[in-house]
């Protein structure tokens, strides 16, 4: 199930705040940036840049994975290790507000977001 309206505009008012925070310098943001994608109950946080190879190309890194459990009324905090699928980032793997889940991945405790 997606997002409420009312979540969604929550979910993207707290994103466009951690954007703010972390994303380069407006002049560099055509080779270097910072995005998400919402899916379903589910946020992407990816970096972007031109391909290496061909520039005209997009590449999008992903950083981030996090997922609201309506059930549990939580958010689960997720990073791609080197085997390319998502893993629960301990030892904060699940937070009660989305303000928190991306505070964690701000934090970066661990260096396994940003690195």
């Amino acid at each position: 199930m997606a997002f409420t309206e009312i979540e969604k505009k929550a979910v993207e008012k707290a994103l466009d705040g951690f954007l703010k925070k972390r994303r380069p310098p407006a002049h560099i943001r055509s080779e270097l940036d910072i995005q998400y994608r919402l899916s379903g109950q589910s946020i992407e946080i990816v970096e972007v840049r031109p391909d290496w190879r061909d520039p005209e190309e997009v590449t999008e890194i992903p950083i981030a994975k996090i997922t609201y459990v309506r059930s549990k009324a939580l958010w689960k905090i997720y990073w791609m290790r080197k085997d390319l699928r998502w893993h629960a980032y301990e030892p904060a793997s699940q937070v009660g507000t989305i303000e928190n889940a991306l505070g964690v991945v701000d934090e970066d405790k661990y260096c396994c977001f940003f690195g």
